[in-house]
């Protein structure tokens, strides 16, 4: 399938980028969901969330052999207080939904190639037996607590993953403070970092401002977007953009994602968000 945004980023932004020095140090925060052979090939290849094992080591392989470190969110954020001005080759790997397949399927290959991983769980969905978050089975907490002691960061992804905009400040704090406080209950640690479920609404700048305020209230040191880029020194650690990533990326959109060379989707998308906040 062509994909505009694929070829956009290999035969436009990736060269050019290659002509033109870099400005500042970034930080690749990667943004996986499923690891697993399921087929998710009826979405566009945009909007998949599955990465099959074979091409997740591929990719694991890669970043190995091309000298990146793995370093857990928090962990770059508290370096120096913003995303991007540490120093080397670094990259973040970041998993939401807290699937079981991370145990099964990507936890051994991380291991393999000497890397951690923050993983956000939606706490409604961790149990003590394996419950199913949008037809996926996922962690339990002895799992979580099993690859917590292993080095594994997590980080709060809301109790219920719910639309937060949709919901009152009550609701909302809910969901922030009480995946928080779960969390800490069963891992006895402090949780510093959180994901905004679904699109984030950016282009709504009283929301914006507002949600900011509260998950700095819930306790939360840094969080997480899904708006589309590479983390550096002049955004909000509150509000840090990722790459999405799954099988449709072959060694050569990879590479152009960690280097920057899809950063100007960002543009696009803050675009069509805000035509669509206006209907």
């Amino acid at each position: 399938m062509l994909r505009a945004d694929a070829l956009a980023t290999l035969y436009l932004f990736h060269p050019l980028r290659k002509l033109v020095s870099r400005p500042e140090e970034r930080l690749p925060i990667l943004m996986y969901h499923s690891i697993s052979a399921s087929n998710d090939g009826h979405t566009h290849p945009y909007y998949r969330t599955v990465t099959t094992p074979q091409v997740f080591e591929r990719h694991m392989k890669f970043l190995h052999d091309n000298g990146y470190s793995g370093v857990r969110v928090s962990d770059a954020v508290s370096r120096s207080g913003k995303p991007g001005q540490a120093s080397g080759q670094l990259v973040a790997i970041t998993f939401d939904d807290g699937y079981r397949d991370f145990y099964s399927e990507a936890f051994p290959v991380l291991r393999k190639y000497g890397f951690s991983a923050t993983m956000y769980l939606p706490t409604a969905y961790i149990e003590r037996f394996p419950q199913a978050f949008k037809g996926i089975e996922c962690l339990t907490w002895n799992q979580v607590r099993e690859l917590r002691s292993a080095g594994i960061e997590f980080g709060s992804h809301t109790v219920t993953h719910p639309q937060l905009k949709s919901l009152g400040n009550n609701e909302i704090a809910y969901e922030l403070g009480t995946s928080k406080d779960m969390i800490e209950q069963e891992l006895g640690c402090a949780v510093k970092s959180f994901a905004y479920p679904y699109s984030f609404p950016e282009t709504d700048r009283p929301f914006a401002a507002k949600v900011r305020r509260m998950i700095g209230e819930a306790g939360y040191e840094n969080s997480v977007s899904t708006i589309i880029g590479t983390a550096n020194r002049t955004g909000s650690r509150f509000f840090m953009k990722r790459l999405p990533v799954n099988s449709c990326d072959d060694t050569r959109l990879f590479t152009a994602k960690l280097d920057g060379s899809y950063d100007w989707l960002h543009a696009v998308q803050y675009a069509f968000k805000l035509v669509a906040s206006r209907h």
